[in-house]
């Protein structure tokens, strides 16, 4: 009786151990407002904005993978997967040492442009995945790859406006390439950064009005209130002229319209590369009408950056917390917590 009891026992257990992993596996693993997956025994289902990829679990992890936008360099560079990536487009705008010496060995191929791909080189390539920006135009093209047996990603991860949100993007890749725990530590590395950093730009007394961006031609084109630059200048302490604003795309002013709004202003960040202010002042000589221009601090996105490379939009993308502290010592110059950390992306311009 106590050997059928044992088994009964036995066998509850193990049927509420299946049930507990099919739940697990079968889990919605959310990596923003705009993307998630699914995962079961036979596929992993990747949803994106309006796109949505099916995987055969067979073809999991990628092995060969294409990139069609170099914003996502940064997370295959973070989990050190540089190796699994066969072609890339527009190598000039990748900042990456590593990406460019395994293109100089023929390692990575340059597979062309955003205005056109060589679709000849990445057919014969036959890489099982191609992770890319949805463009219209390029519907044909898509069409061709797909009817190739290459899986095609969509992310558009330009669209995603959260910073930590975008940075949860290392979980996927981790995911589709087999580096799972990397990924998660990864990522919580940059999370616990973020917020603790979030913390202390709570508890600062400093008052930062900040103004971004520059003109180009007769309009100023500022990043709305909702948008991914304004949260960081928020979770970083800084009060951005736009903050009641509820766009996340740009929002186009008038000078007069910024002049305005940016009287008070102490701070101006996110200025394209200058050598100096007298060169800034050339491109609209208005700028010398501004408090902000003569008497408060500037700061370029130029610290790293290569001909056409800049690293603020590849590695910074996925490392938000140290954009945010490079935000954070700007904006409370009295805190003395990173004190013995230079700036990484951003560039004072005197």
């Amino acid at each position: 009786m106590k050997r059928i009891f044992l088994l009964l026992i036995l066998f509850l257990f193990s049927i509420s151990c299946k049930k507990e992993n099919v739940q697990k596996s079968n889990d919605n693993i959310t990596i923003s407002s705009r993307v998630n997956y699914i995962e079961n025994p036979e596929s992993l289902t990747l949803t994106s904005g309006k796109f949505k990829n099916v995987i055969p679990s067979k073809n999991l992890p990628f092995k060969k993978a294409m990139l069609l936008n170099s914003s996502l360099i940064g997370f295959f560079s973070e989990l050190n997967l540089e190796n699994k990536i066969t072609g890339v487009s527009s190598p000039e705008y990748i900042f990456s040492e590593k990406i460019h010496r395994l293109i100089n060995e023929s390692k990575i191929l340059n597979i062309g442009n955003e205005q056109k791909y060589d679709i000849e080189k990445i057919l014969s390539n036959k890489p099982d995945v191609i992770f890319t920006n949805y463009v219209p135009n390029f519907a044909n093209t898509y069409e061709v790859l797909k009817n190739n047996g290459i899986e095609l990603i969509f992310l558009d991860d330009f669209m995603e406006q959260n910073p930590l949100e975008k940075s949860k993007y290392l979980l996927l890749f981790g995911k589709l390439f087999g580096k799972e725990k990397e990924a998660e530590k990864a990522y919580q590395n940059i999370e616990d950064n973020y917020k603790r950093i979030q913390a202390l730009s709570k508890n600062s007394k400093s008052n930062s009005l900040v103004l971004c961006n520059e003109m180009y031609g007769s309009q100023w084109f500022l990043p709305g209130g909702n948008s991914f630059v304004a949260k960081l200048i928020n979770d970083a302490g800084g009060n951005y002229i736009l903050k009641d604003n509820k766009e996340s795309t740009s929002v186009p002013l008038s000078f007069e319209e910024v002049f305005i709004k940016s009287k008070q202003a102490n701070f101006w960040i996110n200025i394209s590369p200058h050598k100096n202010k007298k060169e800034l002042l050339t491109l609209n000589p208005n700028y010398s009408k501004m408090d902000v221009f003569n008497s408060g601090k500037l700061y370029m996105i130029n610290n790293r950056e290569k001909d056409q490379a800049n690293d603020y939009f590849e590695s910074g993308v996925v490392r938000c917390d140290v954009v945010l502290r490079d935000y954070f010592k700007i904006f409370h110059p009295e805190d003395v917590t990173f004190q013995s950390e230079p700036l990484v992306y951003l560039k004072e311009l005197k």
